[in-house]
């Protein structure tokens, strides 16, 4: 079979390959990658390896690549600790707390786009969830653009044939995070008022002996965090704007805000910001004939599943109506996405204020995609305001 994440049809457009998988190869054996490594794509089998995580395991990372187990990229008992002392900062209670700050950045964020064109990506998408989550990090605004750098280096770095060329950025990053967790842990240790922040929490963890969580974990948790506090919210608001001016579905978004959360959640099903993750088998699994050995590479295709005609009517169609069946855009389970909250309340305030600011918003063109190959977002999406 053909099918390949770096064909350049299926980086142009990911849809153009889930049929293939779903129809003609559920279980995938993809060797040009090093790793090799297998894809599920059924609805079924993807919904199966994300709640049996003793089989498909997170214990050496999500990505492509082997990694050690290190913060929440690790199976129970570390993960479901280490999510439990930050599970707070993204609770309802915090949510609501958030929800003003959110607002007032984002009608900031509007006054400066103009009346005439802009690139929703630059201009409005991309700040508005870094701005948010950097802040929770403890990170100035002065040093957002360098944040931002780091955050995509870290992707970057997950998908390239030779990621030691962002090795040097990483370090860098770490070193930069570093300081800022070495400043908050001297001023919790001084029993001085600290920011109720997520930096906090980190600061503060421990594992269940008392024992402070070592700054690797807490490395790990801040690089987690900062990708998925902003990277895929990012993804979130361009892919929204930019099917539903595409489907000429704007004005009637516009005209019922009632629509705005069921056009969030189709946009996640339709275009979900992440295509899949990987988890790691710790024995032999044999799916749909495919024997799956131990210690493999598993892709985990929430996309095609998102688009599996036996979970789905229509599958292929952006509908505003759909039922509320579960897509799989924010995983399932133990490791579904600590941010999903967050996500969706930065993209709910940022789509009513973008209809209520320009009702007569118009594609200028397509745009062009991020560069990852297991992230689906606009990297330009340039508008026009009337």
């Amino acid at each position: 079979m053909s099918w390949s994440p770096f064909r350049p049809d299926v980086m142009a457009d990911p849809a153009v390959g889930h049929h293939e998988l779903l129809d003609r190869c559920p279980v995938h054996h993809y060797t040009e990658f090093d790793p090799p490594f297998y894809t599920l794509s059924k609805f079924t089998d993807v919904e199966m390896a994300l709640r049996d995580t003793e089989t498909f395991s997170s214990e050496f990372g999500q990505g492509p690549r082997f990694t050690p187990p290190q913060g929440m990229l690790s199976d129970p008992p570390q993960h479901t600790h280490l999510r439990s002392l930050i599970q707070s900062a993204f609770a309802p209670r915090a949510m609501k707390q958030l929800a003003p700050q959110v607002q007032a950045l984002t009608y900031s964020l509007l006054a400066d786009l103009g009346e005439t064109t802009f690139d929703l990506h630059d201009q409005f998408a991309f700040p508005l969830p870094v701005v948010i989550i950097a802040g929770m990090l403890g990170v100035p605004k002065t040093d957002l653009e360098q944040f931002k750098h780091w955050s995509d280096v870290r992707v970057a770095a997950m998908g390239a044939p030779d990621p030691s060329q962002y090795l040097a950025d990483i370090n860098a990053f770490d070193d930069y995070m570093l300081e800022r967790l070495t400043e908050r842990e001297a001023t919790l240790k001084d029993n001085q008022t600290v920011p109720e922040d997520l930096l906090t929490l980190i600061a503060a963890a421990q594992y269940p002996d008392g024992k402070p969580v070592d700054r690797a974990d807490k490395l790990s948790m801040i690089s987690q965090l900062l990708v998925g506090g902003n990277e895929t919210t990012t993804s979130l608001i361009t892919n929204v704007v930019w099917r539903l001016l595409q489907f000429d579905l704007w004005s009637q978004v516009v005209n019922n805000p009632d629509l705005i959360e069921a056009a969030i959640e189709e946009s996640l099903r339709y275009d979900p910001p992440v295509l899949g993750l990987y988890r790691n088998t710790t024995r032999d699994v044999t799916l749909h004939g495919v024997d799956i050995p131990k210690g493999s590479k598993v892709l985990i295709n929430y996309a095609a599943a998102n688009r599996d005609p036996a979970a789905f009517d229509a599958p292929d169609e952006f509908q505003l109506t759909r039922g509320s069946r579960r897509h799989m855009s924010f995983g399932l389970g133990l490791h579904f996405c600590l941010g999903a909250p967050m996500a969706r309340l930065e993209t709910r305030i940022a789509l009513q204020a973008l209809c209520e600011h320009y009702p007569n918003l118009q594609l200028v063109d397509a745009g062009e995609r991020i560069a990852p190959f297991f992230l689906w977002g606009r990297k330009r999406l340039w508008l026009k305001a009337s």
